[in-house]
């Protein structure tokens, strides 16, 4: 029967890992069965035991200068000792950093806070045109935001709320029927 391309695939694999196996093997212990840098320190620790390698004997090593002069030169006296090791005397604190000095930060001004009660609402009415049926009275023509119109002269109550100061071509002063609030409308487009 014929192998199976994966079955074929696992014996490629498992030929390739007995090869490296063998390769690694060889490399290890291949070379005449002694690994080669076992053996340096060896024959290095041997003629550092002043023996020749080529005579087998000793080999004549030169002496360095002794200098006797240093051995019988008398210690210097040690002084008292500042602290005892065996018993415990807190370290003195060290001294404190020197403080560089700062200038003053600069003052920092805050605009006045408004006191009292807040303003009332703006007034929600558009400044459509004015009216003009006899050359002496002006009727201003104002609109809610629903687009509902609303007529009235100067010093007139509008929707029971506002009430109309000045008419004027292109704009109109009206503030709240208690006269807190008062705004100019300009004439919108619409």
């Amino acid at each position: 029967m014929g192998a199976t391309p994966t079955s074929r695939r696992h014996l490629y694999i498992l030929g390739a890992l007995v090869a490296a196996l063998a390769v690694l093997l060889y490399v290890r212990f291949g070379r005449d069965g002694v690994d080669a840098p076992a053996t340096a320190p060896a024959a290095s620790t041997s003629q550092a035991s002043n023996q020749t390698a080529s005579a087998g004997g000793r080999a004549v090593l030169p002496v360095n200068d002794v200098r006797l002069e240093a051995l019988t030169r008398e210690a210097t006296k040690l002084g008292a000792a500042e602290r005892n090791p065996f018993r415990f005397q807190p370290k003195e604190p060290p001294a404190p950093p020197p403080q560089a000095v700062q200038p003053a930060p600069a003052p920092v001004f805050a605009p006045p806070v408004a006191t009292g009660p807040p303003p009332p609402p703006p007034i929600p009415l558009k400044y459509i045109g004015w009216l003009n049926p006899d050359s002496r009275v002006r009727i201003a023509v104002l609109a809610d935001s629903r687009g509902t119109p609303f007529y009235g002269k100067e010093g007139e109550l509008i929707d029971g709320r506002y009430r109309v100061l000045r008419i004027a071509a292109d704009s109109v002063d009206v503030a709240y029927a208690d006269g807190r609030g008062r705004q100019t409308l300009r004439l919108s487009s619409q």
